[in-house]
């Protein structure tokens, strides 16, 4: 694939500084991008790569266009102006309409004839899948669920039964939805499971990364709403409900019945509490621990920095010493206080 400068700036609504014939055939990185390859500045921690980059344009914004060595994209979000131009060179395997001869599809499923069906899938009682969905290879669905049109579960994604996927989902290789949720009653220390009765409703235009789990719940619904984003390797325990558009990093574990509200990002490695609430547009930074609900709007982080061991070791000590300073420094405190009364 091959586009000029000004094609690129047409689609994507920009402007040229430079040459607009200039021919782009992909992309690369602000240090690694070289002749026919275009690249771009979102961050300004790697402003100082622009003056030594060899590509052949950078997507930037209005204050560094003067300062470009070579062509440019003018934007005023480069991160996004260079998502859209990905995505013209990005490589998607075609699978075309119809079912493969090894799949396994039972007579009740409703396949779309406009639908992809990849070797080795296993379909399930009722299933339906709707026009433009892709059903990988080695996938397997289960009985009364449902595909939404022009979604596409890569390879080897199991859905559990009755599980509702909505429009152009993208599920990558090896998630896992609809399982049972942790749920389990005490029976004089013995653990008797709980029947997981609830389903997954998946809103359209989501996207889940390889081998993340979600749930199904309890007794009302696991719900991901419209144009959520999660990452790989997160835990969406049973009952979770999480609002539109909110995005996820990897390794994130989010305890049962957690409401999380729209347009949140979490960070990487974050735990989420169960029976809690996150309001609208909340951000979490990485490794954060969230263990009551918040109710503003925010950037909220937790944890301890990370520091030399030696350092660790002493300052620990001093943690486990926290409540006999408190003591003391309040007895002295009262002290000072009955001194300055006497005068």
């Amino acid at each position: 694939m091959r586009y000029s400068l000004g094609e690129l700036a047409e689609r994507t609504g920009t402007r040229v500084h430079g040459d607009p014939a200039c021919v782009i055939e992909g992309v690369g990185t602000l240090h690694g991008a070289g002749p026919g390859q275009i690249t771009f500045l979102a961050n300004p921690r790697y402003k100082r790569q622009l003056g030594e980059t060899r590509a052949a344009a950078v997507i930037l914004g209005e204050q560094e266009a003067d300062a470009c060595p070579c062509n440019a994209l003018v934007s005023r979000n480069p991160h996004l102006t260079y998502a859209h131009v990905a995505a013209l060179f990005a490589r998607e395997i075609a699978m075309a309409p119809g079912v493969h001869p090894t799949a396994v599809v039972d007579p009740t499923c409703r396949v779309h004839p406009a639908a992809s069906i990849g070797a080795h899938a296993v379909l399930g009682a009722n299933v339906v899948v709707e026009a433009g969905a892709v059903i990988g290879p080695c996938c397997v669905v289960l009985d009364g669920s449902h595909i939404g049109e022009d979604s596409r579960l890569v390879a080897n994604v199991t859905v559990y039964a009755d599980t509702v996927i909505g429009r152009r989902a993208l599920i990558h290789a090896g998630t896992v939805i609809g399982g049972d949720g942790f749920g389990f009653a005490n029976d004089a220390g013995v653990w008797i499971k709980v029947a997981q009765l609830g389903r997954v409703r998946i809103g359209d235009d989501v996207e889940i990364g390889a081998c993340t789990t979600v749930d199904r719940g309890a007794i009302d619904d696991t719900v991901i709403e419209d144009g959520v984003k999660l990452d790989n390797q997160i835990q969406v325990a049973h009952n979770v409900h999480i609002g539109k558009h909110t995005i996820i990093a990897g390794c994130t574990g989010i305890a049962g019945s957690a409401h999380i509200g729209s347009r949140c990002a979490i960070g990487g490695g974050v735990g989420v509490t169960g029976h809690i609430e996150i309001t609208d547009g909340v951000t979490v930074t990485g490794t954060s621990f969230v263990s009551q609900s918040i109710k503003t709007p925010g950037v909220y982080s937790s944890g301890v920095p990370l520091e030399p061991t030696e350092h660790w070791h002493k300052n620990f000590v001093r943690m486990k010493q926290l409540d006999e300073m408190a003591r003391r420094l309040k007895s002295l405190e009262k002290e000072l206080q009955e001194l300055k009364q006497k005068g």
